[in-house]
């Protein structure tokens, strides 16, 4: 399925990198493991089963070890993304970064603590408190089944990749919905030009928020021309689980090799909201929007761990605040384009009781950009 630039739509000014993915940030890694089976009436515990799990690897050591730079930012909290509270104490990130539905946090995070246990030994005493996400797919799928094992979460670990990152409705986006189309993974990138330090930023989503009549593309509202009465909108056959528009989530993972310190990083991570907003997501009451920035840079850092022996000082390498503004520009276009990708990518999913999500159609949306005399390079 094409995404945005395949079509010819270009978010932004700045350069995408070589992949327009995350994993354009030397050491970045991505794997998905996806759960998508049966058919029919929901059955708790049977299924129909349309989940998974997504990975962020940040690099290709222990993070445990050699954690990185770190910060966040909470647009609307109604969501999770578990650890975040030594990320804000400590600047550090100590961990890889897992993406589930809203029910599997739990089995996520305990999976990368046991693989942790592995690689380090049994008898080795220590402490993790990994960092992991949600999104509720429950109107796609058997939310109720705990169809995510620690099998998973190792599937995901292997097929972790610095290649191209699959999207649309692949690992933990698998049964997501976003502003009323299909929704689920997304990811792109921007390197900056030489002058501002050539540094790449990038951002991977996992997008099921919005209201279809808020969704707009480079600013065309798109969500207004195509409606629910030519795409219909998900929705459940009884009253009871129907949810509204809007009341899904978005997490926005946003890595860079800029050298930056945590409060940057939360810097960072707080521009993301504004590419959501670009698209047409307010932060609804019922939305967890969540987003986390981490910094390759100054990797071999003590993680300052008890038992640990450190020098008493380290050197670090900073961005002046001075040159930070490329950065947020980056944030935002690649939030935007992000997202853009995902709905692209998406195909159309039948899920539990037979909903559909319908993937956004890119001949359609090219002919309301062409409606509105936006400008596309196809």
């Amino acid at each position: 399925m094409p995404r945005a630039r395949d079509l010819g739509i270009i978010i932004g000014m700045m350069a995408p990198g070589p992949k327009n993915a995350i994993t354009d940030v030397p050491g970045v890694r991505v794997g998905h493991a996806t759960i998508s089976t049966g058919y029919g009436p929901l059955v708790v515990g049977q299924g129909p089963v349309r989940t998974g799990v997504t990975l962020v690897l940040p690099h290709n050591g222990v993070m445990s070890e050699e954690p990185l730079f770190a910060g966040c930012h909470r647009l609307n909290g109604n969501g999770e993304l578990t650890g975040l509270e030594w990320v804000r104490e400590s600047g550090m990130l100590m961990s890889p970064i897992g993406l589930t539905n809203t029910h599997s946090v739990g089995v996520v995070r305990d999976a990368l603590i046991g693989i942790e246990v592995e690689e380090r030994g049994s008898s080795e005493v220590f402490w993790s408190l990994p960092v992991v996400g949600e999104t509720w797919d429950g109107l796609l799928n058997d939310i109720n089944g705990f169809h995510v094992k620690p099998e998973h979460v190792r599937q995901a670990m292997a097929a972790a990749s610095d290649g191209p990152v699959a999207e649309g409705g692949v690992g933990s986006g698998t049964g997501m919905i976003c502003h009323g189309f299909k929704g689920g993974i997304g990811t792109a990138s921007r390197v900056l030009a030489e002058a501002q330090g050539g540094y790449v930023v990038a951002v991977l989503v996992q997008a099921n928020y919005g209201r279809r009549e808020r969704f707009r593309v480079d600013g065309v509202p798109v969500g207004n021309v195509i409606t629910a009465s030519e795409v219909p909108t998900p929705k459940a056959p009884k009253p009871a689980t129907i949810t509204p528009q809007g009341s899904g989530s978005i997490i926005v993972i946003v890595a860079t090799n800029a050298p930056l310190l945590p409060t940057q990083c939360d810097r960072l991570a707080q521009r993301a909201g504004l590419g959501v907003a670009r698209t047409g997501g307010v932060g609804e009451n019922s939305s967890g929007d969540i987003f986390f920035c981490f910094s390759t840079a100054n990797r071999g850092i003590t993680a300052g761990d008890i038992g640990i022996e450190a020098a008493l000082t380290m050197n670090i390498t900073a961005l002046s605040n001075a040159y930070i503004n490329p950065l947020f520009d980056a944030v935002v276009e690649c939030t935007e384009e992000a997202i853009l990708n995902c709905l692209l990518v998406a195909e159309t999913t039948v899920g539990r009781d037979g909903i559909t999500a319908y993937g956004l159609d890119g001949a359609r949306l090219l002919d309301v950009m062409s409606q509105f005399q936006r400008r596309t390079d196809a």
